[in-house]
């Protein structure tokens, strides 16, 4: 309550907020009159505070509040036409590019007159033209009042590339032109304003003559009349492997295949082990209804042949991991030219990444979140590497928030999430697994995880044990009232409403939410569609009749008697995330209680040989398997408990799924990119200036171009080297004849060399086991160590290792790439 009244979040979390953005309030304490009021204007006085303006007049604030930013429409006026052509407004897409606009804004002007005067487009390279289409730029300069200096090789740069056409440029346009239809049909985002320029003259080889870009009738006539028939013959040729077949794989291979990538001597080569599912059509195009279930990879590549018959593509179905470098070996990476990322997860980016590193090979990364997207250009000795810099770690949900004090529907969807997995994956998998393996249980590593299995199993092939669907629906009915009666009366229990913390504040304030219990109502249609999914699902895993019969299931439901439930004294609930990751560390000395459920289960064994247990492995996407129905019904009961707003399918489907947003404008934007940056890996292009990164919001709208940052340089002695560089070392030499190479040729002690996870030297080893070691081959204190054989396809083998230089003092130094004999 002051002249200025500051708002400060709970929890050291950042706000995200901006000077101006508006922003509404509810469930605030005390100061009531901002609930519901009008969006207040703020002002960013930290990234944990903001200003509201006066609240000095409103009551006093007691606790609590919910904050959330309110987007206010915005009037946007622009110049007409004929203002906007004499006085441009030109939104810059390269700011290394400052002149380069307004230069072809005048290109353009003199383009309508000349084609007005000639009949065509100016000729790539002729003279003539050139000097003829410099001259109607002067006039066009003059005749709309710009004022500018007309640069004459930028304009007859502008006359050589027009006649042409190159993909990546229409999908640049392309994708840009259809957000900005998209922002006047909806009325959300930023429009243009008012003119957008993009060139990329970079790539044009130099020195390019007339007839080096004479047309053959071919479909690369386009392509040729930009860069050349020298160019276009190396881009027949290119050997790519193309990583990902979905939304950004799809545009990368429908541009490839219209640039014709190595549709004479070379191959394109994709893989995917993901099949489509039908939330992938509205932006993954080259998939269509009737290709649901089938192979992303498959699909794809035929459909980039079907546009381009003379296309060399080979579809895998793999994942890029260590599991399949037997299939992608040092042979097919030997024979590529370079690697094309289009995958959707860090772990896989990374991956990759070390091994264009390892192979030396360009990599184009790129990436899409909604309007955002980014490319990263990795050319091997040049620049630095994906790895090279990482991104701020995924925000996870603290468990102790997950379990017991939710205040957002993520949470509750999570936790539904969860309890999908655990009833109807995990639960059966173990049951199953039971029933089949004899030695399913030994696997268990811990007393406490085993005894947690046995539970489970006593529960299901017990008093759980149904014997026909009305059993699934008594059963739902029970975990209805234990989820959302039972497990929150004995949280209430534990921290009662007007509890206190230690320094006087209410337990139950700021970000935990007091909960209040739920009774099942049959008439409710919430509560109702819990007891239809949950039996379903239950009887799909006993291979018991489905039945979607709601009045059935009502009545049945309804006259389940649930036992009152009376709260326990001693039970621990986690207060902090330290304290729930205790208790899941924790088990209990159950021996006892666990040798009494065998002896109880092994008595019955035969009798559950007849049971056909099916485990529902979790699918978004198929409407008529209850999955999606049990998440968001499980999801939006627990949120009633809390008083958290609920969810409808299609969102609970969208967090639940952790469905990536992603449209087809920015997919197609970045995609045209990346093909541009890979004209110039194929040319030879070796000038790290010449090379765009780029990130990108189509919303706001923003275009940032940047340079690739050049690989850092590390030093021993006089010697410098980069993430690119390694000691070539040829095998089979004895440790000790490494070691004595080292001291001899770089003047290094290695101190300590492994391989992978396992140390093969050490300095402070036992002077016996150094003596044995130094006398076996690498080979085999390799294969001695891991116990095992080293794989046939294995044609080298990276060893790290740490060294000291001559005054014993640790270096960084490359790693060793030892070649097999």
């Amino acid at each position: 309550k002051d002249a200025d009244g500051i708002v400060t979040c709970l929890d050291e979390k950042r706000h995200g907020f901006e000077d101006g953005d508006h922003v509404s309030f509810h469930e605030v304490g005390g100061m009531t009159e901002l609930n519901g009021s009008a969006p207040r204007k703020i002002v960013v006085k930290g990234p944990y505070t903001f200003s509201i303006g006066d609240t000095s007049d409103l009551s006093q604030y007691t606790s609590g509040g919910i904050v959330t930013q309110v987007k206010i429409p915005t009037a946007v006026t622009f110049k007409s036409m004929r203002e906007a052509l004499k006085d441009p407004e030109v939104v810059l897409t390269d700011f290394g590019k400052f002149e380069q606009p307004y230069q072809y804004h005048i290109c353009y002007l003199a383009l309508s007159e000349f084609v007005k005067v000639e009949g065509r487009y100016p000729k790539p390279y002729n003279k003539e033209d050139g000097e003829k289409f410099v001259t109607a730029c002067k006039a066009a300069n003059e005749a709309h009042s710009l004022g500018l200096e007309v640069n004459e090789d930028m304009c007859k740069g502008f006359a050589n590339g027009c006649s042409g056409s190159l993909v990546g440029v229409q999908a640049f346009i392309g994708g840009s032109t259809a957000q900005e239809v998209m922002k006047a049909c909806s009325g959300k985002f930023m429009p243009i304003k008012q003119w957008v320029y993009f060139d990329c003259m970079e790539i044009v080889p130099k020195g390019l003559k007339e007839a080096d870009c004479e047309v053959k009738g071919s479909r690369y006539d386009g392509q040729i009349l930009c860069l050349g028939q020298e160019l276009n013959q190396k881009i027949a040729a290119q050997r790519w492997f193309v990583v990902g077949a979905g939304a950004i794989g799809c545009e990368l291979l429908k541009n490839f295949s219209m640039m014709g990538v190595g549709h004479e001597k070379g191959m394109l080569t994709v893989t995917d082990m993901d099949i489509i599912e039908r939330s992938n059509l509205n932006r993954q195009f080259l998939f269509r209804s009737w290709d649901v279930t089938k192979l992303k990879s498959e699909t794809a590549a035929k459909a980039a042949k079907e546009m381009n018959p003379d296309l060399r593509i080979t579809a895998h179905q793999n994942r890029v991991g260590p599991e399949t470098e037997k299939i992608y070996t040092d042979g097919f990476f030997a024979e590529l030219d370079g690697v094309a990322n289009a995958l959707d997860n860090v772990d896989a980016r990374s991956y990759m990444d070390r091994r264009c590193v390892y192979y030396k090979l360009p990599l184009l990364e790129s990436g899409t979140l909604g309007t955002k997207g980014n490319i990263q250009v990795v050319l091997p000795h040049i620049t630095e590497s994906y790895s090279s810099s990482q991104d701020p770690p995924e925000k996870t949900i603290p468990m102790c928030t997950l379990k017991n004090f939710p205040n957002a529907i993520e949470h509750t969807i999570q936790w539904a999430r969860d309890q999908f997995e655990g009833l109807f994956t995990k639960g059966p998998e173990n049951t199953q697994k039971f029933i089949s393996e004899p030695k399913f249980l030994e696997k268990q590593k811990s007393p406490g995880a085993l005894l947690a299995i046995l539970e489970g199993l006593n529960k299901d092939l017990g008093e759980d044990l149904p014997k026909d669907f009305s059993d699934c629906i008594r059963w739902a009915r029970f975990l209805f009232d234990v989820n959302f009666n039972h497990t929150i009366a004995q949280l209430l229990y534990n921290f009662p409403k007007d509890q206190r913390t230690t320094s006087g504040a209410l337990f139950w304030s700021g970000p935990k939410r007091c909960p209040n219990v739920l009774k099942f109502d049959a008439n409710n249609e919430e509560h109702l569609n819990f007891i239809v999914a949950a039996a379903n699902l239950r009887a799909f895993n006993y291979s018991i009749e489905q039945t979607r019969d709601r009045d059935m299931i009502k009545e049945v439901a309804s006259k389940v008697i649930v036992p009152d439930f009376v709260p326990k004294t001693g039970v621990k609930i986690a207060v902090t995330e330290a304290e729930a990751e205790a208790q899941t560390d924790s088990h209990e000395d159950g021996s006892g209680k666990t040798d009494d459920i065998l002896a109880n289960l092994s008595g019955k064994m035969d009798s559950f040989k007849s049971l056909n247990i099916q485990v529902a492995d979790f699918e978004k996407d198929d409407d008529t398997n209850f999955h999606m129905d049990f998440v968001t019904a499980c999801s939006n009961a627990r949120a009633s408990c809390y008083r958290i707003a609920p969810a409808d399918k299609h969102k609970t489907k969208l967090i639940a799924g952790k469905i990536i947003p992603a449209i087809a404008t920015t997919t197609a934007v970045v995609a045209g990119l990346v093909s541009l940056e890979m004209y110039k890996m194929i040319a030879g292009e070796d000038d790290v200036e010449k090379y765009k990164n780029a990130f990108l919001n189509l919303a706001l709208p923003l275009f940032t171009f940047s340079e690739p940052i050049c690989a850092p340089k590390n030093k021993y002695y006089e010697v410098e080297w980069t993430l690119w560089d390694r000691f070539e070392v040829k095998g089979d030499i004895t440790l000790q004849e490494l070691l004595d190479m080292f001291q001899k040729e770089h003047k290094l002690e290695i101190s300590m060399l492994s391989q992978g996870v396992s140390m093969l030297y050490a300095f402070f080893m036992p002077p016996a086991k150094k003596k044995e070691r130094g006398a076996m081959k690498l080979t085999e204190i390799v294969e001695t160590v891991t116990k095992k054989k080293i794989p046939a396809h294995k044609k080298a083998l990276v060893l790290e290792i740490c060294c000291n230089d001559e005054e014993g003092e640790d270096v960084d130094t490359p790693y060793i790439n030892y070649l097999l004999p």
